[in-house]
């Protein structure tokens, strides 16, 4: 795959993000902690290390994937989670030592200045970063078990309006976000899958970003996904993801699974005589980055030829448009895309940045479901915002 010139551009502004992070690491763990010129020559070896890792795993995935440059990038995307709770704490631990000495100097002002004692700043260095680097540790390490732990099933009601009687109580259950990729693989797909079929519920729906890489590398461990079982089947739309690994490709793919693949369609769910719509569309910023329309989110198509009386759920990787979809007859549309921020601190930033980041959201009869991921992207951390299989029982 390629090097486009927007991710060119991100990776410029990443790198110099990453390079100056690591460099206050440096300064902050190993200049100020000890004057041994062997203690900083180990420290900048391996805050070059990690930021190489950091910053090389996603370009040498793309250019050369194999197993080598997957283990590579695990340690990369790993590290990234610890920078950032590492720098949240350094930064903390560091602001408050030195509040504390300007209130000392404040109190102090009367009197003589003391000298400054630098076997007592290299004691202070050392402790503060003793102590970033064991809240650094439980944060971390919760982090990680949290995203490899079974995700938690959410379970929520839903009145659809114009749903059948026959069909009150329906279920379906909602994937999104699962990221397979260089840390995601088949055991995790394999687990999940066991877990979707031991709910047992009439329908499965995935609402985008499933990979990150290609069918090629990709293939059998999404292939678990042919073992869901449900009443009516699996459907799938796409998510700015699939447009990095090849969107088309995909979605060839998944049908050779046994996976339906709604692009910009609907899909009739039920018996004859009760039944309901499901319309499934591209992502909404497949359209912003040059994609031809059929390619591209459009509820238009997507509802060509529907009787809008008729009870409908729309899938929609991204939570935008929801409004716009409930005056064209969604009662119900489900997204993911957020992540719920994934880890804090970004569930704050997350929760700022959009008007609906995770959760149930209901105006009047239209109602809103925003999944916080079943699995993850990036550093393999989950802090605040757990991984979820959302189970929607459809009342009449």
């Amino acid at each position: 795959m390629g090097l486009t010139p927007r991710f060119l551009l991100f990776f410029s502004i990443s790198s110099l993000v990453v390079v100056l992070g690591h460099v206050y690491l440096y300064r902050r763990l190993f200049r100020d902690t000890a004057k041994h010129p062997h203690w900083r020559r180990v420290g900048v070896v391996l805050m070059a290390v990690l930021a190489t890792a950091l910053l090389g795993s996603r370009v040498l995935t793309r250019l050369a994937p194999s197993e080598a440059t997957f283990t590579f990038a695990r340690l990369g995307w790993f590290w990234m989670g610890v920078a950032t709770y590492l720098l949240l704490a350094v930064l903390s631990l560091g602001g408050a030592q030195r509040l504390s000495g300007w209130l000392a100097r404040k109190r102090a002002a009367h009197l003589a200045p003391a000298p400054v004692s630098e076997e007592r700043r290299e004691f202070l260095a050392r402790a503060s970063a003793g102590a970033a680097l064991v809240a650094t540790g439980g944060m971390a390490g919760y982090g990680v078990w949290r995203a490899f732990h079974p995700p938690v099933v959410n379970e929520v009601a839903v009145r659809l309006p114009g749903l059948p009687k026959a069909l009150d109580g329906f279920t379906l259950l909602q994937l999104s976000d699962v990221h397979v990729g260089p840390v995601i693989q088949r055991r995790f797909m394999d687990e999940l899958v066991a877990r979707c079929n031991g709910l047992k519920a009439d329908l499965v729906c995935i609402t985008g970003d499933l990979v990150d890489g290609s069918v090629t590398e990709l293939g059998p461990a999404v292939g678990a996904l042919s073992n869901l079982q449900s009443r009516y089947g699996t459907y799938f739309v796409t998510g700015n993801h699939e447009y990095y690994s090849g969107d088309e490709e995909w979605a060839e793919a998944l049908e050779r699974m046994g996976v339906r693949v709604l692009r910009n369609r609907h899909a009739r769910i039920g018996e004859p005589g009760a039944s309901f719509d499901l319309v499934g569309v591209d992502d909404w910023s497949a359209h912003r980055s040059g994609y031809p329309r059929q390619r591209s989110y459009d509820l238009t198509a997507a509802t060509a030829g529907r009787d809008v009386e008729r009870a409908a759920v729309l899938l929609a990787h991204q939570p935008t448009n929801w409004r716009e979809a409930a005056r064209t007859g969604m009662g119900l549309q489900l997204s993911g895309h957020t992540h719920g921020g994934q880890f804090f601190p970004f569930n704050l930033a997350v929760a700022a940045i959009w008007e609906h980041d995770a959760g149930l959201f209901s105006e009047g009869n239209s109602h809103l479901y925003v999944s916080r991921g079943t699995g993850f992207w990036g550093p393999p951390l989950r802090v605040a915002a757990p991984p979820e299989i959302v189970r929607v029982t459809l009342l009449a």
